[in-house]
This record gives structure tokens, C-alpha cells and sequence, in this order.
């Protein structure tokens, strides 16, 4: 008989890739892809039932509040979604021995780094989204061992919306565009992301723990953009601009690209180059 898994925020983008990747394949196990309307993340009771019916080997947690901006005026609902909802779900994993993989993020740093982030450097977030996500990492690592916590960064794909998205969507009404240029990481491919998962899952490897995952490279917002429209073969004025030129309500670091040797090494497995991961996401599209 097959043992459950369940995808919390199967309908975001990264639930969404998720549930392409395995879905009309023969997989090792069930998976149960869970939408807002399915489960209220928040409310522990529901979340326990869901457990107590599926008895999940493991869970899968890509729901968060992601709305950077407005996270810095909305202080309940953020943390009571990326802390104390997840303080409750790693209750519910370790009451059930279900290991969690819990999604999280490169602005739980400072952005003040110019070397790859590794998962041991300290975290020090300058927005209060960042704060929350760091939060829900600490409350895990408290209260259990079997997790595996995935930062990630700049995620976009052929579902939900994204940068990608955005880029190509304005281009249909503009022919110039600004864009930052001194904020540096990793554009990630979420079907890439999506995949990995699967694999370490289907690995069934006990190397529980923080891990950093993008696409391998470096790009700024401004060569993330100009590369969307030279492989979706748009003319578009592309401007670099510094982030001084865009007043935001939550800061932003300036620098988040993540070393991803744990991850390589543990997985034994080569990451595609964000280039050739957004030509393929492009030509999809």
C-alpha cells in the first residue's frame, strides 16, 4: 500500500509544478495536493484531522504569506501564517513521525554578503516577511529532526504569478521598462525546484536539515529581464536603475545568492543554469 504524502499550498506556483512533476507517473507514493479552500492552514484542528485520516509520511509545505510589501503593515496575519502556523504543523509532524519539507527563503538574510550564502552563515532579516519566514525556521528546528527546510529564491515558472509573467504581460503595453540593477541572486525555475523534491523524497535519505536551492548562476533583476525578452524575442528598452529609484515599503537585500554544495553533494545531483532554465520555461510559455 502506498504512503501518503501531502502538499500544503498545492495550489501556488511551486504546488502547482509539484503536482506536474508527478502526476501521470507511476510514483512510490499518494500525493494529496491541498488548496486554500481544502485546508485552512491555520486552524491546528483541521490541519490534525487531515493528519489523523492521511497518517502523511511526509508533508510538503509551500503555503506562506508572500506578499513582501504589504507583510510590513499586516504583522498579525504574517506571522500567524509563516510562524506560529508552522510552530503547529511541526507539532502535528512529529506527533504523527511525519517528515516535513518545509519551503522557505534568501531574505531571511541581510543581503550585506559578497560571497554564496551557505546555510550555516547567520540570519539576519531586513524585512519583516524575511523576520516571519526565519521565525517558522526556528520554530521547526525546535521541535523536531526529521525536516528538511529548502531556501530558495527569485521562483518563477509557466503557472501562477511571477517576474517572468509580469515582464511579458507589460510588454504588451510598453516598450521601455526600468529595472534594478543592484540587487544580485538566482532567478529559480520552480519545475526545477519541484523536481528536486521528488528526488530527495524518492531517495528516502535521512540527511535532515537547512539546504539552499536555485539555479546555478548569478543575475540582477535587470539581466533576469533582458534575458526574458531576448529569449521570448521581444524589442524592449530594458533601463538599468539602482533600487533608490523604486520607494518599496519593505527593504530588499542586495545580495542573495545562495552556495548550493550541501544540496549537490548530498543529492548527487547537477543544477541546470538559470539561462537555460528560463529558455525552457520561455519556449513554453
Amino acid at each position: 500500500m502506498k504512503r501518503n504524502i501531502i502538499v500544503i499550498g498545492g495550489s501556488g506556483q511551486l504546488g502547482q509544478c509539484l503536482n506536474e512533476v508527478v502526476s501521470g507517473k507511476e510514483q512510490l507514493f499518494n500525493y494529496l495536493f491541498l488548496s486554500k479552500s481544502d485546508l485552512d492552514f491555520i486552524n491546528a484542528e483541521d490541519v490534525a484531522k487531515l493528519f489523523e485520516a492521511h497518517k502523511p509520511l511526509y508533508c510538503i509545505n509551500c503555503a506562506a504569506y508572500t506578499a513582501v510589501d504589504q507583510a510590513e503593515d499586516d504583522l498579525d496575519r504574517v506571522f500567524e501564517i509563516n510562524e506560529f502556523a508552522v510552530k503547529r504543523l511541526a507539532e502535528i509532524c512529529l506527533v504523527h513521525q511525519t517528515t516535513l519539507i518545509h519551503i522557505s527563503t534568501d531574505f531571511v538574510f541581510d543581503g550585506n554578503s559578497n560571497i554564496p550564502l551557505k546555510e550555516e552563515m547567520p540570519a539576519s532579516p531586513v524585512n519583516v516577511y524575511g523576520l516571519s519566514k526565519l521565525k517558522g525556521e526556528q520554530e521547526i528546528q525546535e521541535i523536531m529532526d526529521s525536516y528538511y527546510i529548502i531556501r530558495t529564491s527569485w521562483l518563477y515558472s509557466e503557472k501562477a504569478n511571477n517576474f517572468v509573467k509580469t515582464m511579458l504581460k507589460l510588454a504588451q503595453s510598453k516598450d521601455q521598462l526600468s529595472v534594478i540593477y543592484d540587487q544580485v541572486g538566482t532567478p529559480t525555475y520552480a519545475m526545477d525546484l519541484a523536481r528536486m523534491i521528488v528526488q530527495l523524497i524518492q531517495k528516502e535519505t535521512k540527511n535532515f536539515g537547512v539546504y539552499h536551492y536555485s539555479n546555478e548562476g548569478v543575475a540582477s533583476w535587470y539581466d533576469f529581464a533582458k534575458a526574458v525578452f531576448e529569449f521570448a524575442e521581444v524589442d524592449m528598452t530594458v533601463l538599468p536603475v539602482p533600487s533608490s529609484a523604486f520607494v518599496t515599503r519593505a527593504k530588499r537585500p542586495h545580495y542573495s545568492v545562495m552556495d548550493k554544495t550541501k544540496i549537490k553533494a548530498v543529492m548527487g545531483i547537477e543544477i541546470p543554469y538559470w539561462r537555460d532554465s528560463l529558455n525552457f520555461c520561455i519556449q513554453n510559455l
